[in-house]
């Protein structure tokens, strides 16, 4: 995999959320390059979208490994199409943190980074890598 550098443009995300500090992430491919790693960290309830733009027909990549927490690490993403209700076509904590789909619609796809269980309800703190390409 050829994972350089992302672009991120972090924008705050309201949805009329009580007091949980959500971003987006815009994620941009170097010049030549398909992939990139982003890293984060998620605390409790947050969760972090990232959004990669892409066409229908393409192949998705993403894999995302626990960098560290004070919690158990229970760290997953979801993988939803563009103009999604919440509604994802991949569901990391089911289907395990390592997946390549084809993508259904051309337009932004969104990556989205959350805690569960325990380490959610408790406001634990996990640091993640995200490894994204489209090919």
């Amino acid at each position: 995999m050829h994972c350089l550098k992302a672009l991120a443009i972090s924008l705050p995300l309201t949805l009329g959320l009580p007091a949980l500090a959500q971003t987006v992430s815009d994620v941009h491919f170097e010049a030549g390059n398909y992939g990139a790693m982003v890293s984060g960290t998620v605390i409790g309830r947050e969760y972090i979208d990232y959004r990669l733009g892409a066409k229908k027909g393409q192949k998705l990549f993403a894999e995302l490994t626990v960098s560290g927490t004070n919690g158990s690490g229970t760290v997953y993403f979801n993988i939803l199409p563009p103009g999604s209700d919440d509604v994802a076509i991949y569901n990391s904590s089911v289907e395990g943190n390592s997946t390549t789909v084809t993508l259904t619609a051309s337009g932004n796809w969104t990556i989205r980074v959350y805690q569960m269980g325990n380490d959610k309800d408790a406001g634990k703190t996990s640091g993640f890598n995200l490894d994204l390409s489209i090919q």
